[in-house]
């Protein structure tokens, strides 16, 4: 390929360019993929909106450079291969130089990477040797001279560096999350056309990041957490009251109030050692995003939650940004979400919050599964299909003591597919293999309640109601063998039917006065995806926070930081 020396020239202005320009608001792009014959790889489509006559770049590196640059910066094959498909696809013209010297593209990337570094507090990807070529580039007066070398090594160190950043930062440091039992999907993410696209802008547009929302939102979080905890945090609060309230005054205070100022709950930043009204709606504000009872009122629960450092916060953070990574950057327009540690079912209509409601969870020895499903079936008046388990650990011990628990309980015994005399059956002879399948018929008290929303599964999970009301008013909600109980189970099957015009409101209601077992297919499908997350910032824009209720967070922490 051509030889050559190029001047490159530049005023400092042009890289003055705020941190927040390109690179931090990416999207992700799900590229489709088509298989390149013989060797089994993935070849991408040049994007032809790029890869037009006005943005061809007259500069162009030799094929045999790129391999050369391999053998003294090792690579995984990957890797080698990704930076191979990029130039091949783009004739081998340079994508972060031109004829005006180092583009804008190429500085607004140089930056993400420094953001990256600090936000993550991640080492990684820094290069000593990239960060050199970029700084003699961004300080030279009027023009300097870059040699035939140094731009080739310029440009294929960030062009490596990219494929790398884009990998760590939005596929995830987490490569097998079935381990983190975490089974919701995950889409190979290409990064092939957003690089693309990254490097034919030269005006400071902005391209998306290849995230979900819900990332980007933490990571503006994340930021002001790093604020924080660069200024040394917030105040340990002691105090030998078991609470205090509107009213009160003590030292301990002026700790919570600076607390409540620095994450914004407290509005103004009173000095007073006074309860006020002002600090009882802040401390409310935090109970809420903690997931505590909403008293206005400090607490124990409420000084352990103020207590967790600015350290463990950060963690969180990042923590769940890693799961964020997994979840897919677009969802469908309609879809049920459950998130276990904040015990809430958010329903969503054209991609945004409508409703909500409170659930209860499995217990942290009968934990409920992280995946996704898609629902199809609502029974009406369900049967209860009762599990070997629970047969096994406490029908049979409750037998044992009293015969007539299965009367009571409006329970029935099969063999096989013949419901038998349950009186008839000596169950003191039974240890924990008991020959018999047991299920609950319909009505009140059946522990399905009145209403169950089916969604095949390897799990056996499902969305039932409950007679047992009461667990939903609890701040903590984990009481279940697995299953998910509703706290609004007819509100939710309605909604679910308001297009079918077989089954409007009063036909449901009719039916639920019976103990008939009805099935009603839901079409078309809805998704609903079962998540884990203890930090997210919610549609307000709050930073929320919750307890590792199943130990999910110690487990990644030692995944990503080896703790």
């Amino acid at each position: 390929m051509v030889a050559y020396f190029i001047y490159v020239h530049k005023k400092l202005n042009i890289y003055k360019t705020t941190f927040f320009g390109l690179v931090s608001c990416l999207l992700f792009f799900f590229v489709i993929s088509a298989c390149k014959k013989g060797d089994g790889r993935n070849k991408v489509i040049a994007d032809e909106s790029v890869y037009s006559t006005q943005n061809f770049n007259d500069l162009l590196i030799d094929s045999t450079i790129v391999t050369t640059f391999f053998k003294s910066n090792p690579a995984s094959d990957s890797l080698i291969d990704q930076v191979n498909q990029f130039y091949i696809r783009r004739n081998y013209q340079l994508a972060w130089l031109n004829k005006s010297g180092f583009t804008l593209a190429a500085s607004n990337f140089h930056n993400q990477l420094q953001s990256y570094s600090l936000d993550f507090d991640d080492n990684s990807l820094k290069n000593s040797r990239l960060d050199a070529l970029v700084s003699e580039a961004e300080s030279a007066d009027e023009k300097f001279l870059l040699e035939k070398n140094q731009v080739n090594e310029l440009e294929l160190l960030l062009t490596t560096t990219f494929f790398k950043y884009a990998e760590k930062a939005y596929g995830g440091t987490i490569k097998n999350t079935l381990d983190l039992e975490w089974f919701i999907p995950r889409k190979k993410k290409s990064y092939q056309i957003l690089l693309d696209s990254l490097v034919s802008l030269d005006k400071g547009e902005k391209i998306q990041e290849p995230v979900n929302q819900y990332y980007i939102h933490l990571k503006d979080k994340l930021r002001q957490y790093r604020i924080i905890q660069k200024k040394g945090g917030w105040p340990i609060i002691t105090t030998d009251k078991k609470f205090l309230i509107q009213g009160d005054s003590n030292t301990s205070l002026l700790s919570v109030k600076q607390h409540l100022f620095l994450t914004g709950d407290l509005k103004v930043n009173d000095t007073t050692f006074y309860y006020t009204d002002s600090l009882a709606k802040a401390v409310g504000r935090f109970q809420h995003r903690m997931g505590l009872v909403e008293n206005g009122k400090l607490n124990q629960a409420t000084i352990t939650e103020l207590n967790k450092p600015v350290d463990f916060r950060i963690k969180q953070m990042m923590i769940n940004m890693e799961r964020l990574r997994w979840v897919p950057v677009e969802m469908e327009n309609e879809y049920l979400l459950i998130n276990i540690p904040e015990y809430k079912l958010h329903v969503f209509a054209n991609r945004q919050k409508v409703w909500d409601m409170n659930v209860v969870v499995g217990k942290a020895v009968t934990k409920t599964s992280i995946f996704k499903g898609n629902l199809s079936q609502i029974v009406l008046n369900p049967y209860w299909g009762i599990p070997t388990s629970i047969v096994r650990n406490e029908i049979l011990p409750k037998l044992k003591q009293n015969s007539s628990y299965l009367e009571k309980n409006n329970m029935e015994v099969f063999s096989g597919n013949t419901i038998v005399n349950h009186a008839n059956i000596n169950w003191n002879s039974y240890g924990e293999n008991v020959p018999y399948s047991f299920r609950q018929k319909p009505g009140k008290n059946n522990a399905l309640g009145k209403i169950k929303f089916l969604f095949p599964n390897n799990f056996s999970i499902y969305l039932h109601d409950t007679p047992s009301k009461s667990l939903f008013g609890e701040s903590k909600r984990a009481f279940s063998h697995g299953c998910i109980r509703v706290a609004e189970p007819l509100r939710l099957a309605n909604y679910l039917l308001q297009k079918d015009t077989l089954w409007n409101q009063e036909k449901v209601n009719n039916t639920l006065k019976t103990d008939n077992e009805t099935f009603i297919k839901v079409k078309p499908t809805v998704p609903v995806y079962i998540a884990y997350f203890t930090a997210w910032v919610d549609q307000t824009g709050q930073l929320n926070f919750r307890n590792d209720l199943y130990n999910l967070d110690a487990k990644l922490t030692k995944e990503i930081f080896g703790e």
